[in-house]
């Protein structure tokens, strides 16, 4: 139970906690997914104590810029980079191989980074609009459903590219006792910080989107890779921080 929770934690962030569980096996590595939703959990809590500590001496126009940030930094950038790659795959590839091919390319491209900053602002947006009070929730709950994404996004879908990558292991050996124990642990943190009907909603019509986004990637990209599971975290947390404050706030 520790290991893959060490292997969830160090792959989705920069903060190493054991230099210990270093040449996971493939059934650990799909086992770590289950433990996606707690670290979004505990990455909203440093969120919540940084927001209160900045909230002390800067606007929180200022105070939502380097919240952003520190998301960015913690996560050493690694959605946004998948979300980059996939619009450029997208904007550039006539096929299938051909985007595949340029989303492995290290190097940026026009339409990738203005979908990356409009990504940026659209969140920096919805933080500015939560309503007072409501900051603790949604701090903790964006990153909870981002990371619950992932999991429901990688579950039963092939990958992508025929020579594999350091996303298919995880893919590969993901079950739906993983799949439902990802689930449970997002849907109580969602239940103690919006309410049961307001969890249980996020969840389904979250689901819903997600699999037909899985659907979408199967078309366009032949499968799924670790980038678009970066880039579904991506847009999960956006849609979360910008939508939810419209419908359960107002």
């Amino acid at each position: 139970m520790v290991r893959p929770f060490l292997f969830a934690w160090q792959f989705l962030t920069a903060i190493p906690l054991s230099r210990s569980t270093h040449d996971a096996k493939p059934e650990e590595l799909a086992a770590s997914m289950s433990w996606y939703p707690m670290v979004g959990c505990l990455l909203g809590a440093l969120l919540v104590a940084a927001d209160m500590a900045l909230a002390q001496a800067f606007s929180s126009q200022v105070t939502n810029i380097v919240l952003i940030i520190l998301l960015v930094a913690i996560t050493r950038g690694l959605h946004q980079d998948g979300l980059a790659d996939m619009l450029d795959g997208l904007a550039g590839g006539r096929t299938v191989q051909a985007r595949l091919a340029i989303m492995r390319d290290g190097r940026i491209g026009a339409i990738g980074a203005t979908g990356l900053f409009l990504a940026l602002v659209l969140r920096y947006a919805g933080l500015n609009a939560v309503p007072t009070g409501e900051h603790i929730a949604l701090l903790i709950g964006m990153p909870v459903v981002g990371r619950w994404a992932m999991v429901v996004g990688a579950f039963h879908v092939a990958y992508a590219r025929s020579e594999g990558g350091l996303a298919q292991p995880f893919l590969a050996h993901l079950s739906w006792q993983h799949l439902c124990a990802a689930t449970i642990m997002a849907g109580l943190a969602l239940t103690l910080l919006l309410g049961p009907w307001a969890a249980l909603g996020s969840l389904l019509i979250g689901a819903a989107l997600i699999r037909l986004s899985t659907l979408w990637f199967h078309r366009m990209f032949g499968g799924v890779t670790g980038d678009l599971l970066g880039a579904m975290n991506e847009i999960s947390e956006i849609l979360f921080i910008v939508i939810v404050p419209v419908v359960l706030f107002r």
